[in-house]
């Protein structure tokens, strides 16, 4: 038995492509990042309001920075969530329309969206680098850290998604590829 037959694909198709194998490794790396990325700033910010509020309990006082540094990771810790969500389909979508359209007319429609929320997603990614400028100059009252921090949550995100949904458009016509991808990815 040779390897496309043990590996359950068809001799016709072969092995993926290299292309796919980097989709593929792109779509892990984005959601590794996004995965460590939603550990550390949850445990960092449950960590922080945990002394705090101990210390106000024990001591009467709290950290001066306390509230500070939970408002900066919180966008990021949203983006990397929504981004995981995006990944593994888990995302809010309306599908009462395209479930009762045929196969191939549900497979042009649903293309048609992912294009727009590509377009949209990029678009939304680009617009955000003026905003960004504009952010690094305001400062957090007591850390001093730049508002461009939190801005930039919102530029890599819709980068990201964006990525994402052009990442997941050819399962849409190939459901092998799909099925090739989320096993790659290591998604459920």
């Amino acid at each position: 038995m040779n390897q496309a037959e043990s590996s359950g694909a068809s001799p016709a198709r072969g092995s993926p492509s290299a292309m796919a194998a980097l989709m593929a490794a792109v779509d892990r790396g984005i959601g590794g990042v996004c995965r460590t990325v939603l550990y550390l700033t949850m445990s960092i910010v449950f960590a922080i309001l945990s002394v705090n509020v101990g210390l106000r309990y024990v001591a009467g006082t709290s950290l001066s920075w306390a509230s500070e540094l939970p408002e900066l990771l919180f966008p990021w810790m949203i983006v990397a969530g929504v981004v995981l969500a995006a990944q593994h389909g888990s995302h809010i979508a309306v599908v009462i329309v395209t479930q009762r359209l045929s196969d191939n007319l549900r497979r042009w429609v649903l293309s048609g969206g992912a294009l727009i929320v590509i377009g949209l997603y990029g678009y939304m990614a680009t617009i955000a680098w003026p905003l960004l400028e504009i952010a690094h100059d305001e400062r957090t009252p007591v850390l001093q850290v730049p508002g461009s921090l939190t801005v930039s949550a919102l530029m890599v995100g819709f980068f990201m998604l964006a990525v994402v949904t052009l990442i997941r458009l050819p399962g849409l016509w190939n459901p092998d590829r799909k099925a090739h991808l989320e096993n790659a990815g290591g998604h459920s």
